[in-house]
C-alpha cells in the first residue's frame, strides 16, 4: 500500500481510509433466501414482519439477478460473488461433473470458490451451515466447508431445522432455502392469490427465525428471481429484479439503499460484515451503504 509524504507525516488517502473501514460487532451472519420471491409479493402480500424489518432496517427494492434470471445462476452468484462468467454455472441443469463452460478458478472440490469455502478457510473453527428446502442448492458450496448440512422436503421442516441449528450452534454464517414460493409461481402464476399466500407462509416462517437469532446477528433476507405469469428466466424486470433486506446488528434504520446491487454482491457483503478477505476472483462488492457510518458511494 502506498503512503504519501507530507512533511514527516504519513497521509493516507481518503479511499484507501474508507475501504478499511469495516463494520463493528457483528457476531454472526444469516442468510433467509426465498426461491422466486419478487418485491411485488412483498409489497402485496400479508407481510408484516418483512414490513417491520424493512421499517427497522435497510432495502433494496431492485437488485438485478444474473442473466439467466433463474434459480442456479443466481444461487451461485450470491455465494460465489460473481456471475455466470466467471463460475461457469449458467442454467439449472449444472453439475460438477457435466457443464458447458469451466470455472475461471477453482477450489480443492473442483468449483469456484463460494463464501462458505472461505469463511471456512479464514474461520477454520467456526460453525458454517446450510439447510435447503430445494436440493439442488446443495450442490453449489463446498461440503468440506460446512457442519451442519440438511435438505427437507417442507417449507416446515426446513424452517425447524435451521431454527434448531441456529439456537444450539449459533454458527458464524448460516443460509436457510426456502423453495416453496417459486412452486407457487409455476403451477399458479406470480402475483395469484395463492402466490401471495406463499408469500404470506414465508413471513410467518421468518417470524419464528428472527425469534431464535443470536445477538449481535446480521440478517438478510434474499430472492434469487421473480417471475412473469407462470415462468422466469428471461430479462424483464418482472423476472430479473428482487428485494434484498437487511436487518440487526450495524445496519441502517428506515432506509432505502440508492446504490446499485447485484445478486453477487451478497457474498462480498458476509465477508465485509465478518472482516473475510473475499477472493480476487470475486467480482462482487459490499453494499456498504446498508450499515450504519457508512455513505452511498459516489458515482
Amino acid at each position: 500500500m502506498k503512503k504519501f509524504l507530507t512533511g514527516c507525516i504519513l497521509i493516507l488517502p481518503a479511499f484507501l481510509k474508507a475501504q478499511e473501514k469495516l463494520p463493528k460487532g457483528i457476531e454472526h451472519v444469516i442468510i433467509i433466501g426465498v426461491d422466486g420471491m419478487s418485491p411485488d409479493g412483498i409489497k402485496n402480500a400479508n407481510t408484516p414482519v418483512m414490513h417491520r424489518l424493512i421499517a427497522q432496517g435497510a432495502v433494496k427494492w431492485n437488485v438485478r439477478t444474473v442473466l439467466p434470471s433463474s434459480s442456479s445462476p443466481n444461487w451461485a452468484s450470491m455465494i460465489m460473488g460473481a456471475g455466470p462468467e466467471q463460475h461457469g454455472i449458467t442454467d439449472n441443469d449444472w453439475q460438477r461433473d457435466k457443464h458447458t463452460l469451466p470455472p475461471i478458478v477453482t477450489n480443492e472440490e473442483g468449483i469456484f470458490p463460494t463464501i462458505f469455502g472461505v469463511l471456512h478457510q479464514q474461520f477454520p473453527k467456526a460453525g458454517i451451515g446450510a439447510v435447503y428446502h430445494w436440493d439442488d442448492f446443495g450442490r453449489l458450496f463446498e461440503k468440506n466447508a460446512v457442519n451442519h448440512d440438511r435438505h427437507f422436503n417442507t417449507e416446515d421442516s426446513t424452517a425447524t431445522d435451521f431454527i434448531q441449528y441456529i439456537r444450539t450452534a449459533q454458527p458464524l454464517f448460516a443460509f436457510v432455502h426456502f423453495d416453496h414460493v417459486d412452486h407457487a409461481g409455476h403451477e399458479y402464476g406470480h402475483g395469484s392469490p395463492l402466490y401471495y399466500q406463499a408469500v404470506a407462509k414465508t413471513d410467518s416462517l421468518i417470524d419464528r427465525i428472527m425469534e431464535n437469532i443470536p445477538a449481535n446477528t446480521l440478517v438478510i433476507i434474499t430472492a434469487d428471481h421473480g417471475g412473469k405469469g407462470k415462468s422466469h428466466g428471461g430479462a424483464t424486470p418482472e423476472e430479473a429484479e428482487i428485494a434484498m433486506i437487511f436487518s440487526g446488528k450495524d445496519v441502517k434504520a428506515g432506509y432505502e439503499i440508492k446504490q446499485p446491487v447485484y445478486t453477487y454482491d451478497l457474498a462480498a457483503t458476509i465477508a465485509f460484515a465478518l472482516h473475510a478477505k473475499q477472493p480476487y476472483a470475486w467480482i462482487g462488492r459490499p453494499v456498504r451503504s446498508a450499515f450504519a457510518g457508512f455513505n452511498e458511494p459516489q458515482n
